[in-house]
């Protein structure tokens, strides 16, 4: 059977993504952010998956306002990179993994969650900038990748508790896969960071250890935040950390914290990640 391993956090600011592509990562700026995922990348070297069920939100290019899904799985062979206004970036294009997706799918909907089928889409910074940080600019992904969108931009977004709850039931779909599959499982997005009107570039450093700290220990606890207290305490963008309660949903009731990283300021952003692997 597939097996779930581990769990990895991570913003997905697009400016690092312009950084890497445009050969500023050496840049005094941008040096510690980069250093931060020094131990990941070296983590990754030593623990790459088969496949990544990768959590994250469309900034209107696969979507728009005309039609938002709560929540979308790509079953396609293959995602490109998308164009956000200033041409693709310059990434390999995603290998997707319709097997599993496909079986994810029908677990996952059969458990009384309903998600949009996606055989066409272009991906975004939102995924692409987490891949080119825990795997550097190679020439070709070195894994497959399921992408899963999460709308967080048009009110409502689905609750901390929905999304947790998600994540167990993707955790039952993997489980009852029927293959020998090492599988991560990503929740992208955050933290604290709002970019519009009179609170942009807030930044609530304690709320955002406070997070960390219970995503580890006590997520349940961060179901019960709700949609109001993330635009309070986290912004208005705030609100993408729900993303990181499918990923965690998914783990094991008790994890061992691999690495943690958290850094302010990236484009007028709070960068937080974190990989935890299941203690069995």
């Amino acid at each position: 059977m597939a097996k779930l391993t581990a769990g990895i956090a991570c913003s997905h600011v697009p400016a690092i993504g312009a950084a890497m592509d445009l050969g500023k990562t050496g840049d005094p700026y941008w040096v510690p952010l980069f250093q931060g995922f020094e131990p990941s990348r070296r983590w990754m070297a030593q623990n790459t998956p088969d496949v990544v069920f990768l959590i994250y939100n469309d900034h209107a290019t696969a979507f728009s306002l005309d039609m938002i899904p709560t929540f979308a799985i790509g079953c396609a062979d293959e995602f490109k990179p998308a164009d956000e206004g200033w041409g693709p970036r310059p990434v390999p294009v995603v290998k997707g993994h319709p097997e599993l997706a496909s079986h994810i799918t029908q677990s996952v909907i059969q458990s009384d969650f309903d998600l949009t089928i996606v055989n066409r889409m272009d991906v975004d910074h939102g995924l692409t900038v987490p891949l080119s940080l825990m795997f550097g600019q190679p020439q070709a992904w070195p894994c497959k990748v399921i992408p899963f969108a999460v709308n967080v931009v048009q009110y409502p977004p689905p609750s901390g508790n929905r999304c947790y709850q998600l994540g167990r039931a993707i955790r039952r779909a993997i489980d009852s896969f029927d293959a020998n599959l090492n599988v991560q499982i990503w929740g992208t997005g955050g933290m604290s960071h709002q970019l519009q009107g009179p609170r942009a570039g807030l930044i609530n450093k304690e709320f955002d250890a406070r997070f960390l700290d219970q995503l580890v220990t006590d997520p349940e606890s961060l179901t019960r935040i709700s949609h109001v207290q993330y635009i309070r305490e986290a912004g208005s963008e705030g609100i993408e950390l729900v993303m990181w309660l499918i990923m965690r949903g998914a783990l094991d009731a008790k994890v061992r914290e691999v690495h943690r990283f958290y850094h302010v300021p990236a484009s007028n952003t709070a960068v937080g990640h974190m990989i935890l692997e299941n203690a069995r």
